[in-house]
């Protein structure tokens, strides 16, 4: 099967720090998959907020997200996402109301409500000790929509007596991200874009999320109709044993990550060293089963079955490579498949 020539393919990527990797080249090497993913054709690419883990360099969503605008010309480049959580509302419209200032219609804005990172962290980064309500979140983004100039200033003044600049009038497409029930229903009564990560929550819940998204949704002055995106984690190798061999790194680095050991993401030669248990094995052939691992008719076929089942409009690659090289294949085949 063939993935159809009218689905939207776009990319996230991680800022991946493999071992013996300095945090530099990581980034470097994010710019460069961007500028190569704009060549291929992809719609988008976004980069996610992640803090202290060794593996992944993309802390500053904002700051890469202008380097590798800067580096591209038409691709569309954004968060997916940034934790707004961590942050002022005030803050973010400004620093995307300048991504937008610099470089036009071409930016988008991911939120999540996730931390990004431990508890000890979130609570160094927020600067406080008080617990989150479940009001706060969509208090935040309906601030967001309001510093933009996307819908009237709140009633504290927001958007009128105080005003986000750069950040009036520079407005992204703005998107909710999720790996629940939650998310999906409040990126439709708010009537924004919403895009479901399946690549760290796939399941047989995915489809839900997207009905119950759809059912939510109303109407708003940032989108008339439903607008999805599904995030799938993808590996293309020569055939099924090559792609679950390249897959493997990714594996490990996830079973560290679960056992509260994380690391920097394994070389395949450490990969192929660990003494894998029947547990391991298991978790991660059930973990490339649900997304699109294997050689590049298998993963057509499951990026197009996912987007089927989820009635999804758009899919976001997130590539699952050991390396460069890999990563930019996995690409280049996908979209030309």
């Amino acid at each position: 099967m063939s993935i159809p020539s009218n689905l939207p393919l776009s990319v996230l990527d991680l800022a991946s720090v493999y071992s013996g990797m300095s945090t530099g080249e990581a980034l470097r090497q994010t710019v460069q998959t961007a500028v190569r993913a704009e060549e291929f054709g992809y719609r988008r690419f976004w980069v996610a907020e992640h803090h202290g883990m060794q593996a992944v360099a993309s802390s500053a969503p904002a700051v890469l997200i202008g380097a590798i605008a800067a580096a591209t010309s038409t691709i569309r480049v954004g968060s997916g996402g940034v934790m707004l959580p961590n942050h002022s509302s005030l803050v973010i419209a400004e620093q995307f109301g300048t991504l937008v200032a610099l470089h036009g219609d071409r930016v988008d804005l991911g939120l999540g409500r996730a931390p990004g990172t431990d508890q000890l962290t979130a609570s160094v980064l927020r600067r406080n000790i008080d617990t989150e309500t479940e009001a706060d979140f969509p208090r935040q983004v309906m601030e967001l929509l309001a510093w933009f100039g996307s819908i009237p200033p709140l009633g504290n003044g927001i958007g009128s007596r105080i005003v986000a600049m750069p950040g009036a009038g520079d407005t992204p497409q703005m998107w909710l991200l999720g790996s629940s029930g939650y998310s999906a229903k409040l990126a439709g009564s708010l009537g924004l874009p919403f895009a479901f990560a399946h690549h760290f929550a796939g399941g047989d819940n995915t489809p839900l999320a997207f009905d119950l998204y759809r059912r939510s949704f109303e109407a708003s002055s940032v989108l008339a109709q439903p607008h999805s995106a599904v995030a799938v984690g993808a590996l293309v190798g020569d055939d099924a044993d090559d792609a679950a061999r390249l897959a493997a790194p990714q594996g490990l680095f996830m079973i560290r990550l679960r056992n509260g050991r994380p690391t920097r993401i394994p070389t395949l030669a450490e990969t192929e060293r660990h003494p894998w248990t029947p547990a391991e094995l298991a978790f991660v052939a059930e973990r490339n089963a649900q997304q699109a691992v294997g050689d590049i008719s298998h993963v057509a076929d499951r990026i197009t079955t996912i987007a089927e089942q989820t009635g999804a409009d758009e899919v976001i690659v997130a590539p699952q490579s050991p390396d460069l090289e890999n990563k930019i294949r996995t690409l280049e085949e996908i979209r030309s498949a």
